[in-house]
């Protein structure tokens, strides 16, 4: 093979390098914990192969087109080279086109790692990266609930353990949603445990930490869990979480389980669009709208009507009526007396 040969022309034949070798490594989104690890990976698995490899490190908005010219052209002494390129989206016009030339006809002693936070600015280089055959490497931030329900599965299944749904939910919960502190814990996790995470096993770590709002509170009480919604309030008002939010919290609770409920049956897919929710609130409506019936949910809203108004009126006692509402909403879902 020739050592001038395209990235492109090895794909065609089938031999296609694992990501952490390929010549062109294209690191693309704004999520910094995903970014950090695909270099972090790409330059261990180089030393793996090679120890004595020299990796630097380069911001795109600084370089030269001479500086990076003299940094991809062959080595006197031979031996791989790692480069890795931050903030690729900077990178002035004649850095873009000479990286780009470059990427058409890489060195296969030298990996190139371009980090692109993948936004419109600088997506000329990006683009022409991927159509010069470079490797792409996702990293943008993880938006949604369940894509984080699912890399917290991922981490836990990376680190050789498994991991149940419910768990990834009371992690989340307990930790908060920021990407590097989910990681940390579900490595703590395995390391202190068999790998088999559950509900129970991530509760009996977190518990005290979790991250109470007015929604733990709502969720508890919906599903007539009348201790756990108290304990989650009382936990909330003495950490300084406002009366206001909670109120809102039990109104959107009762108001999105008659909405489902009302909707007939339907997988939470097919709901989703006709109730402009996301499905996993569906689903989660789903479950706590079991035991309730219309008369429940009916009395529910007034419970959580005459809630928000003694909230939101100044009433002498905030914390009471709060409790008040928790209790007679799980009796209205019990079918009792108010």
């Amino acid at each position: 093979m020739s050592r001038h040969e395209p990235a492109v022309g090895r794909a065609n034949m089938g031999d296609v390098p694992p990501a952490s070798f390929a010549p062109i490594l294209l690191v693309l989104g704004d999520e910094e914990l995903l970014a950090t690890r695909a270099v972090t990976e790409a330059v261990a698995n180089a030393r793996s192969a090679d120890p004595d490899v020299d990796v630097r490190e380069y911001q795109a908005g600084a370089l030269t087109v001479g500086e990076i010219a003299e940094m991809l052209s062959p080595s006197l002494f031979g031996g791989r080279r790692v480069l890795v390129l931050r903030s690729g989206q900077d990178a002035r016009k004649d850095l873009v086109a000479a990286l780009l030339a470059y990427a058409k006809n890489p060195d296969p002693d030298v990996q190139l790692i371009v980090l692109h936070l993948g936004a419109a600015k600088g997506k000329a280089f990006a683009d022409g990266l991927k159509a010069a055959g470079a490797t792409v490497v996702p990293a943008a931030k993880l938006k949604g609930h369940r894509d984080r329900v699912a890399f917290v599965r991922d981490e836990i299944r990376r680190a050789g353990g498994k991991c149940t749904e419910d768990a990834a939910e009371a992690l989340i919960a307990a930790v908060g949603n920021d990407l590097r502190e989910l990681a940390a814990a579900c490595s703590q996790l395995i390391a202190d445990t068999d790998g088999r995470i559950g509900a129970d096993t991530v509760a009996r770590y977190y518990r005290g930490r979790v991250e109470v709002s007015g929604f733990t509170v709502a969720d508890a009480t919906m599903v007539g869990d009348v201790p756990a919604a108290l304990e989650a309030l009382r936990w909330a008002l003495h950490v300084g979480v406002d009366p206001v939010p909670i109120a809102d919290a039990l109104a959107d609770g009762v108001r999105t389980v008659a909405r489902v409920a009302s909707a007939g049956r339907g997988s939470p897919y097919q709901l989703a669009s006709s109730l402009g929710m996301p499905a996993w609130k569906i689903e989660r409506a789903q479950r706590q709208g079991r035991g309730w019936t219309p008369e429940g949910l009916v009395r529910a809203m007034q419970v959580a009507a005459e809630c928000n108004a003694a909230v939101k009126g100044g009433s002498d006692d905030r914390a009471y009526a709060l409790e008040r509402a928790v209790f007679s909403m799980a009796a209205a879902r019990g079918g009792g007396a108010r």
